[in-house]
């Protein structure tokens, strides 16, 4: 599917590899609406992306608050990306004692039932789209190589996004009488607000696990892949490790 002239929604549009993807969307040719926390700067940043772009306040864990943020692209969306996530580490036992039980369902809740809730409502709306070039719609999920290679501390963020990747195949079967697929991206080691707060050190010792290229992952990077999976029509039911062939070690 040519990305001119669509509609593409992108959740947690207003920072890292979200905005990336938004930036990269309407550089080619998308309407572009960024769904964001009401305390993110999505307004802001829809603001630079030019004419048409739109921001709008929503929690992915809302179906009200969702499905007002889909409508609002005029009941022609053909791209959604879901990027809103959080990962916030814990130990299962640590020196705070056990992991606690709701922060682990806060994790999960966001990343794999946020995620779920955007695929399914945006894929109702999709269905009554007629078919552009035998499809109707692409939605694009991300995932993590925390899926594959939890670490110390990730038990949360590691199941969810896991969640995620077991997800992707049966979407894109439900989903392909619909003419529509489904398909997720793993990244590995970005440059995301959360990593480019850490000390310079760890970001150095970080960037020097990547076999190569030898350096943190840059979110135009994975713009660009989001952009592909679009174009590309036999890409669907596949999660895509997008990460320089990096396995993480256990901490």
């Amino acid at each position: 599917m040519e990305l001119t002239g669509q509609t593409a929604l992108i959740t947690g549009g207003a920072s890292g590899l979200g905005l990336a993807t938004a930036r990269t969307l309407a550089r080619e040719g998308a309407r572009v609406i960024i769904v964001d926390l009401p305390s993110s700067n999505g307004e802001q940043m829809a603001a630079q992306l030019g004419v048409g772009a739109l921001f709008v306040k929503a929690d992915v864990r809302s179906e009200d608050q969702l499905a007002a943020a889909l409508d609002s692209a005029g009941g022609d969306l053909r791209v959604v990306v879901s990027c809103a996530g959080v990962a916030p580490p814990s130990r299962i036992l640590g020196r705070r004692g056990v992991h606690d039980l709701e922060d682990f369902r806060r994790v999960v809740d966001i990343n794999l039932v946020g995620t779920f809730n955007v695929l399914r409502l945006a894929a109702q709306r999709m269905a009554t789209l007629p078919a552009l070039d035998g499809e109707r719609g692409v939605a694009v999920m991300t995932a993590s190589i925390a899926a594959f290679d939890g670490q110390v501390g990730q038990a949360a963020y590691s199941a969810s996004k896991a969640g995620v990747v077991g997800l992707t195949l049966t979407a894109a079967r439900d989903l392909s009488e619909h003419l529509i697929r489904v398909v997720s991206i793993a990244p590995g080691i970005f440059e995301t607000p959360m990593l480019l707060g850490l000390p310079e050190p760890v970001q150095t010792a970080l960037a020097a696990q990547v076999p190569h290229p030898s350096r943190l992952g840059r979110p135009d990077e994975f713009a660009a892949l989001v952009a592909h999976i679009v174009r590309n029509p036999m890409l669907n039911g596949e999660t895509i490790r997008l990460d320089g062939a990096v396995r993480m070690p256990p901490a």
